[in-house]
């Protein structure tokens, strides 16, 4: 679960959301013809994952819109921040990459990186976010999760397992500590094949994860049942349950943002021209549907309306790391 961020939107960043389809603005031109060569589309996660799949259907038919090969590079590690970093130092007009805003928003708390989140890469168009589910193991009796809350309150506690230290969900198990008074027990893991057979196993009481394969395959077996999730509205796939927003808890209400970023110094009008490219697919029906079958929500905004929600996230985690004392690793 890469990153955190609060989806409902002003009115304002509405508007600013639907101006961003429209042609450049006039005085908006570009120096020369744009691109004149391939463009590198770095994506900081291994490939196979949701970013990977998600990067390369839109390097595709980013292709056929501008006239120019998109060749996607992966470059994972160390929490994306290796492939953020690759994409700050490029200067070229040419690079852009394509995963969750965690690394800009959560992980330079939490360690060393080498780029300015918030000056060194400019945000261009969102894409998507990812509910979290909140999902109960064989381990735990509760079917609801006020129960889930009543034993929280007990000296059992509930344990409550994470994709790792610092990352969304320990976020979330924060946030649900500090809003319930409940005992939730973080049980942090740092490889997801692990995470699945333990949930598989009834290790823990709770887990916190986006959907993708493997969670959803346990699901569907009843091996984890799903109690509520994340998000403005409920999640496509569960209608029925209510999101941690209606039962009470928003600013447990948290989901994972992903998008599209360029480095500094990438001219504006790129910057507009790739941000309306952008949000012209994500509102084609056949992208739409692709992105929903994984699960995942389209969120066509302004480059300035992805802006705001990356520094309104960077800002919220800081309150929320230096308050419940999460140290850098």
């Amino acid at each position: 679960m890469p990153t955190s961020h609060d989806i409902p939107l002003t009115r304002r960043q509405l508007l600013l959301a639907g101006a961003s389809l429209a042609a450049l603005p006039a005085g908006t031109a570009m120096a020369a013809p744009w691109p004149t060569q391939p463009l590198r589309l770095i994506v900081p996660y291994p490939a196979g994952g949701v970013n990977d799949v998600v990067a390369r259907l839109f390097g595709e038919r980013l292709a056929r819109t501008l006239g120019q090969p998109v060749v996607v590079d992966n470059k994972p590690g160390a929490g994306a921040t290796i492939g953020m970093a690759e994409l700050a130092k490029a200067h070229d007009q040419h690079t852009l990459a394509f995963g969750a805003i965690s690394p800009l928003t959560l992980n330079p708390y939490l360690m060393k990186v080498a780029y300015d989140p918030l000056t060194d890469i400019l945000p261009v168009a969102s894409v998507m976010y990812a509910p979290v589910y909140v999902m109960a193991t064989r381990a735990l009796q509760a079917q609801r999760f006020e129960e889930v809350l009543r034993q929280a309150k007990t000296a059992q506690g509930v344990s409550v397992a994470t994709s790792g230290y610092g990352t969304l969900g320990h976020i979330m198990v924060e946030q649900l500590i500090r809003a319930t008074g409940g005992r939730f027990v973080h049980v942090p893991y740092k490889g997801g094949s692990q995470l699945i057979t333990d949930a598989a196993g009834a290790q823990f009481d709770l887990l916190l994860a986006n959907p993708f394969g493997p969670i959803n395959a346990l699901i569907a077996q009843g091996q984890l049942r799903v109690l509520a999730t994340t998000g403005p509205q409920r999640a496509a796939s569960f209608p029925q349950l209510p999101t941690l927003g209606e039962l009470g808890w928003d600013k447990a209400n948290l989901t994972s943002l992903f998008g599209f970023y360029a480095p500094k110094g990438t001219e504006a009008a790129v910057v507009a021209r790739l941000n309306a490219a952008i949000n012209q697919l994500l509102r084609s029906q056949d992208m739409r549907q692709r992105l929903l079958q994984l699960d995942n929500v389209p969120l066509p905004l302004s480059t300035e309306a992805f802006g705001t929600l990356i520094r309104k996230d960077y800002a919220l985690n800081g309150v929320v790391i230096e308050q419940a004392g999460i140290q850098a690793q």
